[in-house]
């Protein structure tokens, strides 16, 4: 533990990083059990000691940016909840499309709610059973390895309330042959296989039989899904061969009630799209994020652009020095609200900045923020030298690597800037995709804030759109 002391000395001079939130992750590592140190779900993490989410967050990716943890990023069967994919960085997450057997589904993956990101305790500073994944239980292997981190696994009675749909399991070591009997019952089944993620499912009809039917499957990394059987419900045999370099674990469930129960529970999850939008990881990480080939999509994100109307009059009326200085306090503002409400500076050109946000009702939040502390510098210097024009809009984008930083790319980009150049110093705009949030609606209501709707028309853009002045 002398490294895992020096790395959380090291940890500790980050003058960012929450010391309650460090204090909670050093206990779990000193005395957790091996499960709670392996693909760690922070949103949970928090909940369970009381931590604030943002900081929390913040204090993985410090301690994960010193060594104490690995990141891990996870491409997720939005069905059933399994892992598809496993990637320690998101450049290597290449593939267009996912497909999960279990599920029988093919999808395409989106950084929203399809990629989690985990945290792993670093082999440097405590060996767990997971370092090891090949060498876990087979119970173990499915809640450790297997599930995403988003599903409400039950810590009590885990293996007893898997047993309630599962029929067999059995471990093969690479080559290894063997027979796995069973009594097929009238219900559909499904034979699967979590190393390789190979199924072969059984819908088990007609009138049950005594006689011995026999089945073969075979464990390789090229076939992972055969047709549907039909069978008569009875005796089975199912001969089973491992041609994988690996251990496999094949288990035959009940795909009843049960099963959907069990993996029906789902938690908050740091999502892909939750971390791009983070100010921490974006300064911790700014070219250590995407390919430059890569285009990932996301289903929703909500951009806030901002402008120093007048910047020029500015630097006329009280000279460049006076002028530099009081846009810098402008940017600094405006950067500490962003990530006081969870978002994250893109970029800035000029006098404006790009912000994003994982959701619209904490970029309105931001706006309403920003505005506040424009007029108080106002305020403060006798003068209306800062008049800021905001613009917020959410939609779907792909993001993207230019000019060696992640940045975000299509309409929804375009619309946004667009709308905040309409607006004036006064008033906020904002999109029907933002006001139409429920949470931006009940944050607008707190304030006592009606948005004014009017419909306008903008360059590039072939159809009017409702724009709303949030006054």
């Amino acid at each position: 533990m002398n490294e895992a002391q020096d790395l959380f000395s090291l940890l500790r001079q980050s003058t960012d990083v929450d010391l309650l939130a460090i204090d909670a992750i050093k206990r779990t590592i000193e005395e957790g059990n091996d499960r709670e140190l392996c693909r760690i779900n922070v949103p949970a993490f928090a909940s369970k000691h009381g931590l604030d989410e943002e900081r929390a967050i913040s204090a993985f990716l410090h301690a994960a940016r010193v060594g104490i943890f690995d990141i891990s990023w996870n491409v997720l069967c939005p069905g059933c909840g399994g892992v598809l994919d496993t990637n320690a960085t998101l450049k290597t997450l290449q593939k267009d499309e996912y497909t999960c057997a279990l599920c029988s589904e093919g999808y395409s993956p989106t950084l929203d709610e399809m990629v989690e990101v985990t945290f792993t305790v670093s082999p440097r500073v405590r060996r767990i059973a997971a370092h090891n994944p090949h060498e876990l239980p087979l119970m173990e292997y499915f809640r450790q390895i297997y599930w995403a981190s988003g599903v409400d696994l039950p810590e009590e009675d885990f293996a007893k309330k898997m047993e309630a749909f599962s029929l067999e399991d059995i471990e093969l070591a690479p080559g290894e042959k063997a027979v796995l009997p069973i009594q097929l019952p009238s219900e559909f089944v499904i034979v699967f296989e979590p190393v390789t993620h190979s199924v072969q499912f059984i819908d088990g009809k007609g009138e049950p039989t005594k006689e011995r039917r026999s089945l073969s499957l075979v464990f390789d990394r090229d076939h992972v899904q055969n047709q549907t059987l039909e069978m008569q419900p009875g005796p089975l045999r199912i001969s089973l061969e491992n041609r994988t370099d690996a251990r496999v674990l094949p288990t035959v469930f009940i795909a009843g009630q049960e099963l959907h129960d069990f993996l029906g529970k789902r938690r908050p999850f740091l999502t892909a799209k939750r971390l791009l939008t983070n100010q921490t990881f974006r300064d911790l990480y700014r070219t250590d994020t995407l390919d430059i080939n890569q285009r990932l999509k996301i289903t929703s994100l909500t951009f806030l652009f901002t402008d120093l109307r007048g910047s020029t009059e500015l630097y006329e009326r009280v000279g460049d020095l006076s002028a530099f200085d009081l846009v810098r306090e402008h940017f600094q503002v405006l950067h500490e609200i962003v990530a006081a409400e969870a978002g994250a500076v893109v970029k800035t050109i000029g006098d404006a900045v790009m912000a994003t946000f994982a959701t619209p009702d904490r970029a309105i939040a931001a706006a309403l923020r920003m505005r506040d502390a424009m007029r108080e510098l106002n305020d403060k210097s006798g003068r209306e030298d800062l008049l800021l024009k905001i613009g917020v809009h959410a939609g779907p984008c792909i993001a993207v690597s230019m000019n060696e930083r992640q940045d975000y790319f299509g309409q929804t980009v375009n619309i946004a800037s667009r709308v905040q150049n309409l607006a004036n110093a006064q008033a906020i705009f904002a999109t029907r995709a933002v006001v139409d949030d429920n949470l931006t609606a009940d944050l607008l209501h707190r304030n006592a804030l009606t948005p004014v709707p009017h419909e306008v028309s903008l360059r590039g853009i072939e159809r009017e759109i409702a724009v709303y002045t949030i006054p």
